[in-house]
């Protein structure tokens, strides 16, 4: 799937709360808000990290110009990070491995590093061809299943 990556709109808020409010999504994703159901939270999260220099955050758009989701790095620059949530409807499709392409073409400091839940081999399929490579594992609380799971670290050098 072909995408573009541009600057996040007001009007694509709306799409990413629906993304981010999936069940299936939200339980894939694992390390999500504590109640992704909470439209305040939600929407001062994003005022926030919209405000932030620091922060290179992307709307993925794609080929009929409809919103699919949306690509960020984030933090220092020795601990960069990226995250993305693309919308259930568009997975399997090459729109997350597109989006974080183009993105990592724009956010170009490396190291670059990325977590995945352990079981979610899509994320970490897309990860992989992006270049990176798995270089840790850690556990932590995941408020998408309610419990403590196993994740993956990985690192993209070049």
């Amino acid at each position: 799937m072909d995408v573009v990556l541009r600057e996040v709109r007001d009007t694509d808020l709306p799409v990413f709360f629906t993304h981010m409010n999936d069940a299936e999504g939200v339980r894939m994703a694992a390390f999500t808000a504590k109640d992704p159901s909470d439209s305040e939270y939600f929407h001062s999260h994003w005022a926030r990290i919209r405000q932030d220099p620091a922060v290179i955050n992307r709307t993925v758009v794609g080929e009929s110009g409809e919103v699919v989701g949306h690509v960020a790095v984030y933090g220092p620059p020795e601990e960069r990070e990226v995250t993305y949530w693309i919308g259930r409807q568009y997975w399997g499709r090459g729109a997350a491995t597109a989006a974080l392409r183009e993105l990592l073409a724009i956010a170009d400091t490396r190291p670059v590093y990325a977590r995945a839940a352990a079981d979610n081999a899509g994320s970490i399929r897309v990860l992989e061809k992006c270049g990176f490579v798995v270089t840790g594992n850690d556990r932590g609380f995941a408020n998408g299943r309610g419990e403590e799971i196993d994740e993956v670290v990985l690192t993209l050098h070049g």
